[in-house]
């Protein structure tokens, strides 16, 4: 199945389910989480005219007065203070962010302003209404909705939701994700390695993308090749989570148990894609859970989770915004075989062009660890070193 058309299935399983509860978090605690509703403005910002530098705040219909002889000055204005209402005839030194007084419409730079001997303040040149004036509501009006429901909160977000004061803000629940790795042939690091064995990356490259998409992780740890104990151990594991993601043994090969128990004990909805890596992806159902199977191998675990979990589990949350960044960026190598897959291929930039890391085997993650990012080569195509590639940062992609 091509990726698209199977991502169009997967987030169409993903907006089958129950939206997730609502929590309603201190702002502090809400980096990173979906918004349940839209956040509306209770207050104007800025709440008031205010001075947009230090200088000096005067009527202009004052300003032909202020260039023949100056000004008195009636009051000094900081931020956090309340002015009183400017004396006609008058300015008031003011100083960035504090309020206008009423009766002042313009602000001249301290650097245009000359002091008398006698204390005046005498404008250098012309002065216009609203010059150099924030104005009430510049940045947002009370009653707009400030941000829509769906949005991913980012460091930004949060601060626009203070500006206003709300003080906690309602999200949509993480998902409880369960992570299970397959195969006799896994250990986990610190252990010593048997004949036959290998460290077990992939369970860690899972939990560190969901931690990194703030999601619950149950660890379901490793399942051994036997069918039995992994139809116990995925049976336990649907009572607890909202999804389950496992990592190998999703084929028919004889040592497959988990999509052996799949086929027989549950369902599968989804399985084999055109792409590389991570072709034998699947999406199943055990016990009334979902299931997503990823491939075993690590570089196509990582791709597939980017490419196709991720955007299932936001959409899973209502996130309105799911789609990969891709930017069109020239090729600083040549790829002169076609395949009848699409490929994504770790690369990294260099001078604003792309680069392959290192050895593109689907067992191979290093070339991801020393690559800021995906190439996509489509089905059927070649690349020449000038020609423009989607580049796809993981920087996108992670978060």
């Amino acid at each position: 199945m091509p990726v698209d058309q199977a991502l169009s299935q997967l987030l169409s399983s993903a907006r089958s389910h129950a939206a997730q509860p609502v929590d309603d978090l201190p702002l502090e605690q809400a980096l990173g989480h979906v918004l349940a509703a839209p956040v509306i403005a209770a207050h104007d910002v800025p709440p008031w005219d205010n001075s947009a530098m230090d200088g000096y705040a005067l009527n202009s219909s004052d300003a032909e007065q202020a260039r023949r002889q100056g000004l008195q000055v009636s009051q000094r204005i900081t931020a956090g203070m309340a002015p009183t209402p400017l004396q006609p005839g008058t300015c008031a030194r003011i100083f960035t962010g504090a309020p206008l007084p009423a009766g002042a419409d313009c602000v001249e730079m301290q650097e245009n302003i000359e002091l008398t001997d006698n204390g005046l303040a005498r404008l250098i040149q012309a002065v216009q209404p609203g010059q150099n004036v924030r104005p009430q509501g510049q940045d947002v009006r009370s009653g707009s909705t400030l941000l829509p429901a769906g949005l991913r909160l980012r460091p930004q977000d949060l601060g626009v939701i203070a500006s206003v004061g709300l003080a906690r803000v309602a999200v949509r629940r993480p998902l409880r994700v369960a992570v299970v790795s397959t195969g006799d042939e896994l250990v986990e690091p610190g252990a010593a390695l048997l004949p036959g064995q290998i460290y077990n990356s992939n369970r860690f490259t899972l939990i560190g993308a969901l931690q990194r998409l703030g999601q619950q992780i149950i660890d379901g740890g490793i399942l051994p090749d036997d069918k039995a104990q992994t139809s116990a151990r995925l049976r336990a594991l649907a009572e607890q989570a909202d999804l389950i993601i496992s990592s190998g043994g999703v084929s028919v090969g004889e040592a497959d148990c988990l999509g052996q128990v799949l086929r027989e004990q549950g369902e599968v909805a989804l399985w084999k894609l055109a792409i590389k890596p991570g072709k034998p992806f699947t999406l199943g159902r055990f016990a009334d859970t979902p299931l997503l199977g990823l491939p075993g191998n690590p570089a196509a675990t990582l791709v597939t989770f980017l490419l196709l979990v991720r955007p299932y589990l936001l959409t899973r949350l209502g996130c309105n915004q799911v789609d990969a960044v891709s930017y069109q960026l020239p090729a600083e190598f040549d790829w002169p075989r076609s395949g009848s897959r699409d490929e994504y291929l770790r690369a990294g930039l260099r001078d604003g062009r792309v680069v392959l890391s290192g050895n593109q085997s689907s067992g191979v993650l290093s070339s991801a660890s020393q690559g800021s990012g995906l190439v996509l080569i489509t089905a059927g195509s070649t690349v020449a070193a000038g020609e423009s590639v989607p580049f796809l940062p993981f920087s996108g992609l992670l978060d």
